[in-house]
């Protein structure tokens, strides 16, 4: 728990007051514990990495899991790299909506920023791989988007969704496998 302290730490230090927090981060440890061998985490905006932190921290020193986190701002990037992750996290600087399509399919995303979610959501499911879960929070702000997003997610074909009334409000989904054969199989 040490390096979500730290990034709590350069999140205050920054005056950064919008960081994942109980129960977004215990959460995302669950779902990191339970990504399968040599699956991949998406995180779109590290902040100081307090979310991020919680995903290394649900994978138990795991690094079979490949972790990339995707931030906009330059200035947060450069705190959450000050951190020292382990080999299997990759953290990037950019608008995620112009390096998703060049970061491949996720068994877990945590979607925390405007990109990704307010805009380009079609483009974040998309990335799901099949039986992938995706987390958005901040669902019970007063964003104008938010209506949008809650309806994209809870009403979308090819996802199964639960909108969780806690914290800043989450909706986590999940990416529906084909049905063809009960192992994934054709």
């Amino acid at each position: 728990m040490s390096r979500v302290q730290d990034a709590l730490d350069r999140a205050g230090t920054a005056g950064f007051t919008i960081s994942s927090e109980p129960p977004a981060g215990p959460l995302l440890a669950v779902l990191s514990a339970a990504v399968p061998p040599g699956g991949r985490i998406l995180e779109i905006g590290t902040g100081t990495g307090v979310g991020l932190a919680w995903l290394v921290e649900g994978l138990g020193g795991r690094t079979d899991v490949e972790v990339r986190s995707v931030e906009h701002d330059p200035r947060l990037g450069r705190l959450a790299a000050e951190a020292d992750w382990p080999e299997n996290v990759t953290l990037h600087e950019g608008d995620v909506l112009d390096l998703l399509d060049t970061l491949g399919t996720f068994d877990l995303i945590f979607a925390d920023a405007e990109g990704g979610k307010w805009h380009g959501l079609d483009r974040t499911i998309a990335a799901l791989a099949p039986g992938g879960h995706l987390l958005v929070d901040d669902m019970a702000t007063a964003h104008e988007q938010t209506a949008r997003v809650r309806d994209t997610l809870l009403t979308h074909p090819g996802l199964t969704a639960v909108e969780l009334a806690c914290g800043t409000g989450l909706i986590l989904a999940t990416r529906n496998r084909q049905r063809a054969g009960v192992d994934g199989s054709p």
